[in-house]
């Protein structure tokens, strides 16, 4: 393996200058509609008339643009662009359950508020796009507005649809290779096919494709040095901090013997608690952290494969199959179950347990003590490790058809199933670790357990590697959990144009849908009995089903006036009634005026529903640590103390529906004398009530120390108001609110109308959103998340994120360079840190292919992508920030073979 990174990365490193020097090209950005030829693209309306333009912003993504920078994934990709936020990623769930799942999060109001269909229908697997192959996608519709009258609960933020390539004609081959230049690791490689063809005289297609994809990851944190070890820390965001109240082999943190640390052998020394101490934690000193050896970028494993048939029954009616499954999987070291030591707390060590030396024991009876608290890092006893498996398999039939007036009928079945289970070995077993503990000395100078329990192993806590492999069996044990979630949904649809008006062609789509969705999740004999420590899986069991009309019509106005060259009305509602919270309407009504040659305004007004989904109303108990600042207990200067404290997350059953009033109001432009020139500006407004939402762990803090008492309610306080443990289980907050400005120029340009020969083009693409406000308000206070942008697992945006691209297509070579900008803000605006700012960053990636023409065998396709082109570093301590690259200078290269 090695020899193949060390070729890899001096291949890398020459094709990295090699696009950094050269005049590269964007290939294939985002496409409007009237682009796609007869391709009817799915956005925020139902109608399917040909020329039929949405009032809701809508913008098409192909292949081409989705492979710039060599992301992992689809959502890697969209969160690349300005509207969209990794909320969840293998960079931002480096130590919870759901590392490894790609959702896509639009506006940063949540990945459930995005809804996310595939070819314009609902797909299992909680919206996660690992499942779907990405050879297999023929491209994206992104619809930035409300649109749940039209596509139902969950699109609150928005709508992506994928669009599968069923009617891919071949064989292609590929396979491709890469890992971060800067420092050598996060290798991964990928293979990929997919074949089609047509049969019975073309009335009949069948496609179907794979991939299988592997990531190594970048295990520890420590191996980025802005990274592992970073915390706030006394008000300042410091590196090297790490556990003051706990050591590799033990702490005594009471007594006379307080601020001794054990060595490997039993004996003791002087604790190095560093320059500074504050709260649980020091800085400099030999504090331990799971930042030593707990993944930055979780190692996964993946295989996917898509199958499409569509056979014409009849010349009006058309069948399509579909059947998808899917893989994820991957074991890999987790973090520790440690014990966190103080005067009062911590793991209590009586005096006369057995393992403890004999000058310790009287050096506790001459003080009088009958026994200490100790604090301890259990990288030798408990350190746990994650083993998971996700798997998705569902399958499709629809149906679709034309009546002899034109009209066209839809009706489909889809039945899925997703498959999450988890093992978690090395926590510790609450009265077995108690049990072990506490060892005595026998009347035969045997070590034995006090109690006396039945095949107890007594523990050696005193010094790294003490632990016996019999105690460490005997003292730790597998939190595991078994999930199934099923989704059936079916439904049917009408569209047709039954009238024209003078203006035009009034178009109408009504139809009804019918879901089921349910979760099953059982546990192992230890998670049901509460036997463990610290962690542990929860069974849960629900389910629900929704029942919904729908109708739209688009109507044509005025046309061929001054100013009012083609006014069209656009409305649409729904009706839908779930088996959990009863019937609720969604509503939208917009329209589109063409007020001078190739000037089009349009407006949007919507009401917009989103009901509480499975994960929300029964999802398991999660599990995660991050490092908080204490309000409740301040240092000497007045700053709260740090401290790393257990978050818990999960489901809540009484949750009541989220209703959201959005506005968009924007226009495009193509001006006829500028042929290839498209704008567009749009204002969107989204204010949403009775949100549904988890609460980051300082934000549940900070909210219950300004008054919140329902919050305080979610927190454990210790000993003198410190902090054990945060509860963010989904909730009904007051209000979400968001609002900014979309923007966009692209512009393609053929070489020849520069007086060069040859068939390219150079293509220049400018796209950028401006959010004015994003506030949460639970009801006591209200939280403004613009510009707090470095925080770990807060719901921040920057105020300004541009993305900037040009390059050159052609049929033999394309490239690109594209820039991202991110403006400046906070590293968390909600807490007074001494240097919380966060200057302004731009990324720069590049993208080279080439395209090999052989006439007497297959054509072939070389590329390269290169992300953080000149390795920018990271802000200080940003830490699962998913707008900052930790990974460094990130370069594939790949080739695909055509037949």
């Amino acid at each position: 393996m090695s020899s193949v990174r060390g070729r890899l990365a001096g291949s890398a490193s020459f094709f990295a200058a090699a696009v950094s020097m050269a005049v590269p090209a964007f290939a294939q950005d985002a496409q409007s509609g009237d682009e796609q030829g007869d391709v009817i693209i799915v956005s925020s309306s139902r109608i399917d008339a040909a020329g039929f333009d949405a009032p809701t912003p809508t913008v098409h993504l192909d292949q081409g643009a989705l492979s710039v920078g060599g992301r992992a994934n689809v959502a890697a990709s969209l969160a690349d662009l300005p509207q969209f936020r990794a909320s969840t990623s293998p960079q931002t769930t480096g130590t919870n359950t759901s590392a490894g799942q790609a959702p896509v999060d639009l506006r940063g109001l949540g990945n459930n508020r995005t809804l996310v269909l595939m070819d314009g229908r609902r797909f299992s697997s909680e919206n996660d796009l690992n499942t779907v192959p990405s050879i297999m996608i023929k491209g994206l519709d992104v619809v930035t507005g409300g649109a749940s009258a039209a596509w139902g609960s969950g699109a609150v933020a928005g709508v992506v649809n994928i669009q599968i390539d069923n009617e891919y004609e071949g064989l292609v081959l590929g396979a491709s290779a890469g890992l971060s230049t800067s420092y050598g690791d996060d290798f991964e490689y990928r293979f990929e096919g997919k074949y089609g063809t047509s049969f019975d005289g073309g009335r009949g297609h069948f496609v179907i494709g794979g991939e299988y994809y592997d990531s190594e990851g970048v295990i520890p944190k420590v191996d980025r040095p802005r990274i592992g070890r970073w915390a706030n820390f006394n008000g300042t965001i410091t590196p090297d901090v790490g556990y003051g109240n706990m050591a590799y082999g033990g702490l005594i943190t009471s007594g006379v013997l307080a601020g001794q640390a054990f060595n490997a052998d039993g004996s003791l020394r002087d604790y190095d608690y560093g320059y500074a101490q504050a709260g649980n934690f020091s800085a400099g000193g030999e504090g331990p952290s799971n930042d030593d050896f707990s993944p930055l970028v979780t190692p996964q494993r993946r295989y996917s494969g898509l199958a499409s048939l569509t056979y014409e029954i009849t010349p009006s009616i058309q069948v399509t199959a579909q059947v998808r499954h899917s893989r994820m999987y991957n074991d890999y070291i987790w973090f520790g179950d440690n014990i966190q030591g103080s005067q009062t707390s911590g793991q209590w060590i009586n005096a006369d347990n057995a393992f403890l030396s004999q000058g310790i024991r009287d050096e506790l009876s001459a003080a009088g003590e009958d026994g200490f608290y100790l604090g301890r890092a259990n990288r030798d006893l408990s350190y746990s490790y994650i083993d998971f498996e996700r798997k998705t398999t569902q399958g499709t039939l629809a149906f679709d058809g034309t009546f002899a007036n034109g009209f066209r009928w839809s009706a489909y079945y889809s039945h899925g199933e997703y498959q999450n289970n988890i093992d978690t070995p090395g926590f510790l077993l609450s009265e077995n670790f108690a049990n072990a503990v506490d060892a005595v000395f026998d009347g035969n100078g045997n070590i034995v357990c006090r109690s006396g329990a039945e095949g107890c192993v007594p523990v050696n806590l005193f010094g790294y590697g003490s632990p016996s492999a019999d105690a460490i069996d005997y003292v730790t044990g597998t939190p595991s959990q078994r999930s199934k979630t099923k989704l059936d949904v079916g439904g049917v649809s009408l569209r047709g144009e039954p009238v024209t008006l003078p203006a035009g062609e009034v178009s109408f789509s009504i139809g009804g849908e019918i879901r089921h969705e349910s979760v099953n999740q059982t546990v192992g004999a230890l998670d049901a009995a509460d036997a463990f420590r610290t962690f542990s899986f929860s069974s849960l069991s629900g389910g629900y089903t929704v029942s919904e009309g729908f109708a739209e019509v688009a109507v044509p106005l005025i046309y061929n006036t001054p100013l009012l060259q083609q006014l069209n009305l656009n409305a649409a509602a729904r009706y839908s009634h779930y088996s959990t919270t009863g019937g609720i309407w969604s509503w939208k009504v917009g329209a589109t005026n063409e007020f001078f040659p190739g000037f089009v305004g349009r407006v949007t007004r919507s009401r917009d529903i989103r009901s509480a989904n499975l994960t929300e109303l029964y999802n398991t108990q999660t599990t995660g640590y991050n490092t908080i600042q204490n309000p409740f207990r301040r240092n000497a200067d007045g700053t709260p103390i740090s401290e790393y404290v257990l978050s818990n997350g999960g489901g809540n059953p009484n949750l009541t529906p989220e209703k959201a009033n959005t506005w968009t109001v924007g226009a495009t432009y193509a001006p006829p004398m500028v042929p290839g020139l498209n704008l567009s500006l749009d204002y969107y407004n989204i204010d949403i009530d009775d949100v549904i939402d988890t609460i980051a762990s300082q934000d549940v803090i900070t909210r219950c120390y300004n008054g919140n008492a329902a919050l305080c309610d979610r927190i454990d306080f210790g000993p003198d108001n410190s902090i054990q443990r945060t509860v963010s289980t989904y909730v009904n907050l007051a209000n979400y609110k968001t609002d900014g400005i979309d923007g966009q120029i692209d512009y393609k340009l053929p070489v020849y109308k520069l007086g060069f020969d040859g068939n390219g083009q150079l293509h220049f693409n400018v796209k950028g959103t401006w959010v004015n406000s994003l506030t949460i308000d639970d009801g006591e206070s209200t939280i403004e998340y613009v510009r707090s942008q470095g925080y770990t697992f807060g719901d921040g945006v920057p105020k300004w994120r541009v993305n900037a691209t040009a390059g050159y297509e052609s049929e033999g070579v394309s490239g690109l360079i594209r820039a991202r900008y991110i403006s400046p803000g906070e590293f968390n605006s909600s807490l007074d840190i001494t240097n919380n700012h966060i200057g302004a960053y731009t990324y720069f990636d590049g993208q080279l292919s080439f395209n090999v023409k052989n006439d007497s065998g297959p054509d072939m396709e070389l590329y390269i992508n290169a992300s953080n082109l000149f390795n920018k570093k990271p802000p200080y301590g940003s830490l699962y920030s998913p707008y900052y690259d930790v990974i460094g200078r990130f370069v594939s290269v790949g080739a695909r073979v055509k037949l």
